[in-house]
């Protein structure tokens, strides 16, 4: 499924498994939300305290509006938190609706981007499409729940 389909750097929309430097480099207007969001210290300093890896699944478009406002903010919260017990892994969503579905089968992904927050190997939450508070805000309470 996932890892049949290829990064197509150098395109306006990537599409599959890629990494954040993947995406940065095919949207180079994403670095200037990454350097422009400025997360809450105080819950930076609480993520970097963390007890056991979480797992990020963040499902997005390059080409949806939404996903370039919060994946750059996300990607700053981790390079803020700067620990190795935060990862995600980025799978770019296809902008025509009739690509989707290898990404949202089994996922139940309706609206984009859509962040799965895993703990030990569980489900523990989603932000999806806007935060309610902040990236950093709902992913701590994800975690803290």
């Amino acid at each position: 499924m996932l890892l049949a389909l290829g990064v197509y750097c150098g395109s306006r929309n990537l599409e599959g498994p890629c990494t954040r430097e993947d995406i940065l480099k095919n949207s180079p207007e994403w670095q200037a939300g990454l350097a422009a969001y400025n997360p809450k210290p105080e819950i930076i300093d609480r993520l970097r305290s963390l007890a056991g890896e979480i797992r990020i699944d963040v499902y997005f478009g390059t080409w949806c509006s939404d996903s370039k406002s919060h994946v750059p903010a996300l990607f700053k919260v981790m390079e803020m938190a700067d620990t190795p017990l935060l990862r995600a892994d980025c799978f770019a969503v296809p902008e025509a609706k009739s690509k989707r579905a290898p990404f949202f089968r089994g996922n139940d992904i309706r609206n984009l981007p859509t962040f799965i927050v895993f703990m030990n190997g569980l489900e523990k939450g989603r932000i999806v499409e806007k935060p309610i508070k902040s990236i950093e805000e709902d992913l701590l309470e994800i975690i803290e729940k």
